[in-house]
């Protein structure tokens, strides 16, 4: 929902709103703590009066939320450590420029705790479960933040990006991810995980928002003793003396002679089925767009990202928080705990070993970034289940940050955007660029957006996703199977229309699922799976929402009615309305009439 929009409802209609869909989608462990509703309309109410009054607020009306290792005032800053948390009596910064821009804080969400973890499990206010695929991680550590963004919950949200934190959550969930330069925006109030390398960072569905929201940020701190200014016609990542590719090309991100990077043949490794082939369409849709695809070796950014837990530099998370795990190791999850804790006795001829090491490896990144505007990669390797993070939760997580790892090491700045859908699993990518090249990787990135919008990007279906593809779903687009009151011509179909949904094919379920007409007011009909042989096809209509139209949607979704997988006919699952079983005790069979409509005209 846009400012305007939300300022059009009334600024406090717009909280109204949001408290009560985060009643109705009933997901506790987003939140760490959600400030309570009369304190943030009397907030909210101070923006209108404001507005009223001619102030320039550039955030008006938007509802965002803060990862909880970010102060809020009022509220106890935890990072998800409860014997941690300590009550902030100021914001931090970042949360400080956005209040004084309109936008008004709901609450912290949930994190890995620590800010140690790519996967959104370690906390013990529960694993934070993927926003659309609950059997999934949401990813790590901004778990909560990215969750909140996908239901459509709050506007925007902030998370902290030092190992890939606030891209990966991004990339699981559709989202943008901005990761700004070092220092660009200020780390005051901000719990320390690596504090040399943190970075505060914005996870919205927009990319026009995350650059405004970014920018509004951004600026020098006192409090923040790494806070810097960009350079302005000066030097940003070149070689000492002479301008990089960014300043040589002025605005290449506008227009044509872009020249992006790409990995040489077989750098990428092993990726999830179906990634690489996407990464290959996001690669041919730039190429289409008049960028110049350039092949470069990016092996020395690989060892950098392996350098970040596996040398010294995580000797770094145990200056943050070592003293407090040792002493609370009751209170500390034990994968961070052993994380923390093993980086004690790093010896200190260690760690200058590896400055030593980087120092080449920033030089070879100089070199490539000399020749080329960004470099484009997958954000992450693959989406893990719940399940494969508990069974192996180093393993899973270190190779999640394989292509994120490295670049706060290597002082570089980075967004995150969607890549298109395989299957209904989320890809994302990411354009990385120098120190201060911010405002140019977020003009390439809207190429990439900009191409999934009009399906040039869009993932290349394989398999059995070829008829969902074929119907008309773009990259970033879920599609949602309605079978009842939602479809074309029926009473709750203004419920899609409303948040920009798009019919897409009139199809039919597997032969697996029974119909129900419930006793309900409007009349709706229950859709449920049943064993195989006992049920027969139902009609449904197919519609593609984007991710965050269809977190609002679900958000507001009544008991009994719950989403879930849907077999279709020829092969394909997509997400669905299905019926709680217990529901449909004394409701009418109407599975022979083959559908809604039919049952109405019969």
């Amino acid at each position: 929902m846009s400012a305007a929009e939300n300022v059009g409802l009334s600024v406090t209609d717009a909280v109204s709103r949001a408290y009560a869909r985060i009643a109705d989608v009933d997901r506790p462990e987003v939140w760490i703590e959600l400030r309570p509703e009369a304190e943030v309309h009397a907030e909210a109410a101070e923006v209108e009066r404001r507005l009223l009054g001619g102030a320039d607020l550039p955030l008006a009306g938007l509802l965002f939320a803060a990862k909880g290792n970010i102060d809020i005032q009022g509220l106890v800053t935890t990072a998800a450590c409860p014997a941690f948390g300590e009550l902030a009596q100021t914001d931090a910064t970042a949360v400080a420029r956005l209040r004084a821009a309109g936008a008004v804080c709901l609450g912290a969400t949930n994190l890995d705790q620590f800010a140690t973890g790519l996967v959104g499990t370690r906390s013990p206010y529960g694993a934070v479960r993927h926003a659309f695929r609950p059997e999934y991680i949401s990813g790590g550590s901004s778990s909560g933040s990215a969750v909140a963004v996908a239901l459509g919950l709050v506007d925007f949200a902030l998370g902290t990006d030092t190992a890939g934190s606030g891209r990966v959550p991004a990339a699981f969930h559709g989202l943008v991810g901005i990761k700004p330069t070092r220092g660009l925006v200020s780390t005051a109030g901000v719990v320390p995980a690596c504090r040399s390398l943190d970075c505060v960072t914005v996870l919205a569905a927009d990319i026009d928002l995350a650059e405004t929201v970014a920018g509004v940020m951004a600026g020098y701190d006192e409090r923040d003793p790494l806070s810097r200014v960009a350079p302005v016609g000066g030097n940003a990542g070149g070689s000492a003396g002479r301008p990089n590719a960014e300043v040589a090309r002025g605005a290449a991100g506008a227009g044509p002679g872009v020249r992006i990077g790409v990995p040489r043949p077989g750098q990428l490794g092993q990726l999830a089925p179906g990634w690489g082939e996407a990464f290959d369409v996001v690669v041919a849709g730039l190429r289409a767009g008049g960028a110049e695809l350039v092949e470069v070796d990016i092996e020395p950014f690989l060892r950098t990202a392996r350098m970040l837990y596996e040398g010294a530099f995580v000797a770094e998370r145990y200056a943050a928080v070592g003293a407090f795990v040792d002493a609370h190791p009751d209170e500390v999850d034990p994968v961070v705990g052993a994380i923390v804790s093993g980086a004690r006795d790093v010896p200190a001829h260690r760690l200058f070993s590896d400055l030593e090491a980087l120092d080449v490896d920033r030089v070879l990144s100089r070199q490539a970034f000399s020749t080329i505007d960004a470099l484009l990669l997958p954000t992450t390797v693959e989406h893990p289940t719940l399940a494969e993070v508990a069974a192996e939760p180093i393993t899973v997580n270190s190779r999640l940050g394989r292509f994120t790892n490295f670049a706060n090491l290597l002082d570089l700045a980075a967004i995150a955007v969607p890549g298109g859908m395989v299957g209904q699993t989320h890809f994302g990518v990411q354009l990385v660029g120098p120190a201060f090249t911010d405002a140019r990787l977020v003009q390439l990135a809207r190429r990439i957006v900009a191409a999934g919008a009009t399906g040039q990007a869009a993932a290349a279906p394989t398999g059995t996703e070829q008829p969902v593809a074929a119907a008309g779903a773009l990259p970033h687009e879920i599609v949602l199977a309605v079978a009842g009151a939602h479809l074309s011509g029926q009473p709750l179909n203004h419920q899609l229309t409303s948040v920009d949904g798009r019919l897409l094919v009139t199809t039919t379920t597997s032969a697996d699922y029974r119909l129900f007409a419930l006793d309900t007011v409007p009349p709706k009909p229950g859709l449920v799976r049943v064993a195989e042989g006992e049920g027969a096809p139902i009609e449904v209509e197919l519609w593609a929402l984007d991710a965050a139209s269809f977190g609002r949607f679900v958000a507001a979704l009544p008991q009994p009615m719950v989403i879930g997988r849907v077999d279709l006919a020829d092969g394909n699952q997509v997400e669905g309305f299905l019926c709680e079983p217990i529901a449909t005790a004394g409701a009418a069979d109407i599975t022979a009439t083959g559908g809604w409509r039919a049952h109405l005209a019969g």
